[in-house]
């Protein structure tokens, strides 16, 4: 076995890799860059090596400076993670060249399955069912739409290289295609350092399982079951599962064996994935296979009891698979929400800064029944909650990566268990300082559809195109985050009234009665008489009554606990609530199952003197474009003076490794440009001002 590995990679992957390497007695190499010099992963690991600036091309891309890396520490093998080298050939066949242990596939399998051009060539000699398409890259964006035509649209673009959704696209007209080219093309060289791209029919309402594999130097394959990768917005997957909702056990098999003779037609060694586009009749087609580790590989990893990191390590090494495919058990259901740091609200745009909290659900570990096989990396126990990440309270979320904060990985007996467990762990999931997908996440989860298992690819973009909006988050009972308002704000009362030394006749006075009132944006605001009586004894409770509807909340967190765990009407919750807002400092934030409220608690007569106040409508911003989000402004397409028509390229900001253009809303002139090419916007930092 090694003893010391590097990891070639960074965030929460390369924090996963330390941790199983820890549990093997293997010592761990970090790599960073100058915007990674205090991550997570460079405190964990046993050493760290600098490998230059933040842009992943001068640091995560540079093979000759991880093979260095290698050589100065004494690295026996490296471990890519996923994204960045992880699947490319020519750094597996350096790393083999020069002695060291790739842990991953052969160049050669990567070479075949990895390109996703040579893959389906593979897969079409091997008479594996492909979507049809056009296996060749494209060299314009002329020629994709003449070629587009041909196949039919919608089509989809691709970089060859791609992966994680970047470098990809769908058009369905001549005008997205065109556009959408240059884009997947511009994406893929920065992402990946290769600029191919290739074309292929688009399946309407198709399903996107996948089945994980494992393979080792001696010719043994087996499959793990399959994960359910369908809810996806902008072909990036927010939601995984294992197994799937929607296949049978026959149809389950059959992808389990075709992925198997795929692997071992082109000799593979390692984790890998095979993913399959499996229509509503669950016929299914090969559409690529991923030669990494996959971001979801968690929810493989809680229903099987088994440590896919720990595994690729071993079959690294030169180790026999000690399963048969008879022992690979699949027990409970599991569930992955990816947290990003993104605003959902403002069309899902990154958002980058400090976490200036975070705190993520603790692992609840249950007593199950699952066997754990090759001491299964932690959290993977029947009924727990597991949270993979590499960034930590007080740490910064750098523009030049992807968005990820997080993955939240749950376990139950079923599937409604375990969307019951990870509705609960998020809202005990506490983030400050940054946007987070949190919101979006628990809507998903209350959907009916995504409910009873029925949804496709399409499902976000059928359920939400027209953007998320607070109103999207239901709530069975949103007097409940009123009455919790008020009874943080009774114990935080009862705290002040017990400090000495108060002026007499001035003391601290307890209301029973109050009013409690809710911003409800623009303006408007909505007021609730609330009655709060005390239970005696009891400090940790209250009972609060709001419309009619009676609420005996018992919670003994701290009052400057963020997340807050107790007991309503003898049920358990967990919710969030904490005072101050930028625009309201007396205003108390209540969060539960996503949905976020700002309520105001106040004596009768301050409420009523509170609706006589004025109010002040925000500064009118209509004559400037705002940059929406943090990152690097890489283009400015008018200049002063120029007209400009509803729909046209105003500029283009580039952050997170994705490119977001600025298009206008109407028919504008341009007066002024008021920012310049490669400077680093903030939020709603003006760009350009028009007449």
């Amino acid at each position: 076995m090694f003893k010391k590995i590097l990891i070639a990679n960074r965030g929460e992957i390369a924090c996963r890799v330390i941790k199983t390497a820890r549990k093997m007695g293997i010592q761990t190499v970090a790599v960073y860059s100058e915007a990674d010099k205090d991550a997570r992963h460079v405190e964990l690991a046993d050493e760290s090596v600098l490998l230059g600036p933040a842009p992943s091309r001068e640091s995560y891309l540079v093979a000759d400076k991880l093979i260095a890396a290698c050589k100065a520490t004494g690295a026996e093998a490296l471990h890519p993670g996923y994204g960045f080298l992880s699947e490319n050939e020519e750094f597996a066949k350096r790393c083999e060249d020069e002695g060291i242990v790739f842990i991953g596939p052969k160049h050669y399998s990567i070479a075949a399955m990895g390109d996703k051009i040579a893959s389906k060539k593979l897969a079409n000699e091997a008479r594996v069912n492909t979507i049809p398409g056009h296996n060749e890259p494209i060299l314009s964006p002329e020629e994709a739409v003449e070629i587009a035509k041909k196949i039919g649209y919608p089509v989809m673009i691709k970089a060859s290289a791609g992966g994680g959704g970047k470098g990809l696209r769908v058009a369905f007209n001549d005008k997205e295609c065109f556009e959408g080219f240059s884009s997947c093309r511009n994406e893929a060289r920065n992402s990946f350092g290769d600029d191919r791209v290739f074309m292929e029919k688009f399946v309407e309402e198709p399903r996107h399982i996948e089945i994980q594999v494992l393979g080792d130097a001696h010719g043994h394959v087996v499959y793990l079951w399959e994960r359910e990768c369908s809810i996806q917005r902008r072909h990036q997957k927010v939601i995984e599962e294992a197994p799937s909702p929607f296949i049978s056990e026959a149809t389950r098999k059959a992808m389990g064996e075709q992925a198997v003779a795929l692997a071992k037609a082109v000799k593979y060694q390692s984790a890998g994935t095979v993913e399959f586009v499996v229509g509503k009749d669950q016929s299914f087609y090969f559409l690529e296979m991923n030669t990494r580790l996959q971001v979801e590989h968690p929810v493989t990893e809680c229903i099987t009891g088994l440590d896919l990191v720990e595994q690729m390590i071993r079959i690294a090494a030169g180790e026999k698979l000690a399963l048969q495919q008879a022992d690979i058990r699949r027990e409970g259901w599991a569930i992955e929400c990816r947290i990003n740091a993104e605003d959902p609200f403002r069309n899902f745009l990154p958002s980058t800064g400090r976490l200036v909290r975070y705190q993520p659900p603790e692992a609840q570990l249950e007593q199950g029944t699952v066997t754990l096989q090759g001491a299964a990396y932690e959290g993977g126990v029947f009924g727990g909650v597991r949270v993979d990440t590499g960034v930590y309270e007080g740490g910064e979320i750098p523009m030049f990566y992807d968005s990820m904060i997080a993955k939240l990985i749950v376990h139950g007996r079923d599937r409604d268990d375990a969307i019951a467990k990870m509705r609960e762990a998020l809202n005990g999931f506490v983030i400050r300082g940054i946007s987070s997908n949190i919101p979006f996440q628990s809507a998903l989860l209350a959907h009916p559809d995504f409910k009873t298992g029925n949804f496709n690819t399409g499902f976000i973009a059928q359920h939400y195109g027209g953007g998320f909006r607070a109103e999207d988050v239901p709530h069975d009972d949103p007097d409940f985050l009123i009455a919790l308002a008020a009874f943080v704000r009774r114990k935080t009362r009862e705290r002040a009234a017990g400090i000495s030394g108060q002026l007499p006749g001035h003391e601290v006075r307890i209301d029973s009665d109050c009013v409690a009132v809710v911003n409800e944006g623009a303006g408007q605001r909505s007021s609730h008489p609330v009655h709060v009586a005390e239970y005696v004894g009891h400090s940790g409770e209250a009972l609060v009554t709001v419309g009619g509807k009676s609420y005996r909340i018992v919670c003994n967190s701290r009052l400057n606990d963020i997340r807050l765990s107790g007991t309503v009407n003898g049920r358990p919750f967990t919710a969030q609530a904490e005072r101050g807002t930028a625009k309201a400092p007396l205003a108390y934030r209540v969060q539960h199952n996503g949905r976020a409220l700002e309520v105001t608690v106040l004596a009768p007569r301050a409420a009523e003197l509170q609706a006589l106040m004025p109010y002040k409508a925000p500064p009118d911003t209509s004559k400037f474009l705002l940059s929406p989000m943090p990152g690097l402004l890489v283009n400015i397409a008018v200049q002063p003076g120029q007209l400009v028509q509803a729909g046209e390229r105003l500029a283009v900001i580039e952050a997170m490794k994705m490119e977001n253009i600025l298009t206008a809303v109407q028919d504008v002139k341009v007066a002024e440009v008021l920012a310049k090419t490669g400077e680093s916007l903030s939020v709603d930092q003006p760009i350009l001002r028009f007449e």
